[in-house]
């Protein structure tokens, strides 16, 4: 039957219809290499004060923060749960989180009551999702899961007018007054033609890339005993003699792993997080490099396991129980904002009257590549305590667009201390406040200030 045809009878539906298009362009394109792809109008799903993008740590407390502060506020998230690297990246280790307030202590405490193991940072995955859920909820968050950004477009004052998703439902439209990239990566920012930086300023190299999973078959006693979990560090992370036995157990199997510094996280005492791996010169935004990393993580992860598993002892029964949907990255792109944090700011304890996220982290920076030890390190900078000024948060390119989290304003160095979900949750409850004070009074957000929020 021809298309005309079928269209008459109404066998074609419109997504069928446009994937018959699409094939019938990439036929007319093929030779070469390119296909046209065919204007279509868009469905505005819907349209609200606030969108979030991102629905991590950043970006949930962005959705709650901007809900609670009397906006009609949307969540979008790609993956099929909130939480981001919390929860989809398994990250199971909560950093830099001590003596915040807001959302971050309110979380803690939800976290704490629900039985959640929240012990020296640790939390179980799956509760922090519903948690996560929970709090959105009852803020009247409108969230969608399942979900992608693909575009976003500018009017002529310099505002994103809509941006488009791709879902199970299809290509849709969504507007708002004022819009926040919690995405990590930077996303929407990019899409909405925002500038940017990525990776060291030198070389343009990126730190390594670790996927989390967590294992069944282990005793948090039986580590402790051996010393492979030696407690905590000044700066409240495992420390390093533990870390330097499990990598040495390891080679004795005939392994290196590719991180040497390999870590356990206690989130029960029969439940252990494990992170092994670095994935090396991986860029955020290349799918299929990120792809081929998340390959080949698993195979090293698996093995290694296997491998231990062989020797017996305590290794006897330990089974991966789940890896995480999405590996973990460090490092994609550093949004330029109306002020830049800078290595020199952390050197000096910078502290901003717009300051919304007081930092104690230190620079943490993984190994760019093997040859430089497969650890971690300061990179010879001493940082001092510091704030994040709300400037850094407010895109310099787009008007009605903030960030939070790791894609916010900053330098290669700054970047590596203040990157830690900690940190996050801060920065997105100072965005989402902000949004919505600029979404209800019909201002920009760079024309909010912040003594008007605090």
């Amino acid at each position: 039957m021809k298309r005309r045809n079928m269209i008459k009878a109404g066998l074609l539906g419109p997504f069928a219809l446009q994937n018959l298009v699409s094939f019938e362009n990439t036929l007319q394109k093929g030779k070469d290499g390119m296909v046209e792809e065919p204007k279509r109008s868009l469905t505005v799903v819907r349209e609200t004060d606030v969108i979030v993008c991102g629905g991590g740590p950043a970006g949930f407390a962005a959705a709650l923060a901007a809900a609670r502060s009397g906006a009609k506020t949307t969540l979008i998230e790609l993956h099929g749960c909130l939480g981001g690297i919390w929860t989809a990246g398994l990250l199971s280790n909560i950093i830099d989180h001590e003596n915040k307030n807001g959302i971050m202590k309110e979380l803690e405490y939800r976290l704490d009551k629900s039985d959640a193991q929240f012990t020296a940072r640790k939390y179980d995955a799956e509760q922090m999702k519903w948690i996560l859920e929970e709090m959105c909820k009852e803020a009247g968050v409108e969230v969608r899961l399942h979900t992608r950004v693909t575009a976003a477009y500018q009017d002529k004052n310099k505002k994103i007018d809509f941006i488009t998703t791709e879902s199970f439902s299809g290509r849709e439209a969504w507007k708002a007054k004022v819009f926040i990239d919690a995405t990590g990566n930077g996303d929407l920012a990019a899409r909405a033609g925002c500038s940017f930086d990525l990776g060291e300023p030198e070389t343009g190299r990126v730190q390594p890339m670790s996927l989390m999973v967590i294992l069944s078959g282990l005793k948090e006693a039986d580590l402790v005993k051996e010393g492979f979990i030696l407690g905590l560090g000044k700066d409240g992370s495992p420390t390093t003699e533990g870390k330097k036995k499990l990598h040495a157990e390891i080679l004795k199997i005939g392994f290196d792993t590719s991180y040497s510094m390999p870590s356990f996280f206690t989130i029960r005492p029969d439940s252990i997080a494990l992170m092994m791996n670095h994935q090396y010169g991986v860029s955020a935004l290349d799918s299929d490099a990120i792809s081929k990393a998340t390959i080949e993580a698993r195979n090293e992860i698996n093995k290694v396991i296997s491998g231990l598993r062989a020797t017996g002892g305590i290794w006897s029964n330990v089974r991966i129980v789940t890896s995480a949907a999405q590996i973990g990255i460090r490092e994609g792109r550093r949004i330029h904002g109306h002020y830049m944090l800078t290595k020199e700011d952390l050197l000096n304890g910078a502290q901003f009257p717009d300051g919304v996220c007081n930092v104690k982290f230190s620079v943490d920076v993984h190994a760019l590549t093997k040859v430089e030890g497969g650890g971690y390190s300061n990179s010879g900078v001493k940082m001092k305590p510091y704030q994040i000024p709300l400037r850094s948060l407010i895109a310099k390119d787009v008007n009605n667009l903030m960030m939070a989290g790791r894609c916010i304003s900053g330098d290669f160095y700054a970047h590596a201390s203040y990157r830690v979900t900690g940190n996050a949750v801060p920065m997105g409850e100072a965005a989402g406040k902000v949004a919505a004070k600029a979404s209800l009074s019909n201002r920009v957000p760079s024309a909010v200030n912040w003594s008007e929020i605090s």
